[in-house]
């Protein structure tokens, strides 16, 4: 078990939260690239609201704890660990009402370098749980724009979390795969669920477009952002994803353990 002070502590150690990699220019110029509404950064959702430069930057302020000045454009972003905290509190909370409902889940990850041993570990315990980890359209090809034009991935699953991999024969000991933001995998995933006559999840699990590309087609949705993806606090504010949690989501892997065992624990799921 691992206690709030304790956690507390490793988010600030780890640099999960407080001062963290992302710097203050990177997330700038995100939500300056959500406010024109440009697709990169939306990762899938449609804003209902206007959001101009100030008002994602008060928002940001408010749920993740950085500066809520835009002339402050140096230096790295700062989270409050208070609100990561809280955040993942209710992120528990959602997973505990899905496990005691047996309802089914669909876990997807674009940094699956990064956060697989956390989603494969959700995963474990809500099958345990009586919970159906969905994994459907595995190994269909889905094109998505990268910085390099367009490029075709397939969708897999290792452990129950979705991620998407280049064409070519997995190599032995391989089990991460390609990084994106892109919502195009969820919807590709949940409209194979829907074509085999369901189940559909009653709860998306994960990050970047994998949590707004659900949320936007209406389906529950709760996951990990840093200061630098406004579209999940967004889509947090205006309804359509349920909880966001400010952290830096591409440190070392092992960084991310407390953070599975303090989630588990509070969910009840802890085995």
């Amino acid at each position: 078990m691992v206690s709030t002070g304790a956690l507390r502590a490793h988010l600030l150690a780890a640099r999960l939260a407080g001062p963290v990699a992302a710097s203050r220019a990177e997330s700038l110029r995100g939500y300056r690239l959500f406010a024109a509404r440009d697709p990169r950064v939306l990762l899938g959702l449609d804003p209902e609201w206007t959001w101009r430069l100030r008002d994602l930057t008060a928002l940001m302020a408010r749920k993740c704890g950085v500066s809520a000045d835009p002339r402050q454009v140096s230096g790295h972003d700062v989270i409050d660990p208070e609100l990561t905290l809280a955040a993942l509190d209710a992120f528990a909370d959602r997973l505990a009402a899905v496990a005691q409902r047996g309802g089914p889940v669909l876990l997807g990850t674009g940094h699956p370098h990064r956060l697989l041993a956390f989603y494969a570990a959700l995963a474990d315990a809500l099958s345990s749980a009586g919970c159906a980890v969905l994994t459907p359209a595995q190994g269909l090809s889905v094109d998505i724009t990268t910085r390099f034009g367009l490029r075709t991935h397939n969708l897999d699953y290792v452990r129950g979390v979705a991620l998407m991999r280049e064409p070519g024969p997995v190599r032995p000991g391989r089990t991460t795969g390609a990084h994106t933001h892109s919502p195009l995998p969820v919807r590709t995933a949940l409209a194979a669920a829907a074509d085999a006559g369901g189940p559909l999840p009653e709860l998306v699990i994960g990050d970047h477009g994998w949590v707004c590309g659900a949320g936007q087609l209406g389906f529950e949705a709760i996951g990990l952002g840093d200061p630098g993806d406004p579209a999940l606090f967004v889509g947090e504010a205006e309804g359509s994803v349920s909880v966001a949690v400010p952290l830096d989501d591409a440190a070392r892997p092992g960084h991310y353990l407390p953070l599975t065992r303090y989630v588990l624990n509070r969910a009840c799921l802890s085995q």
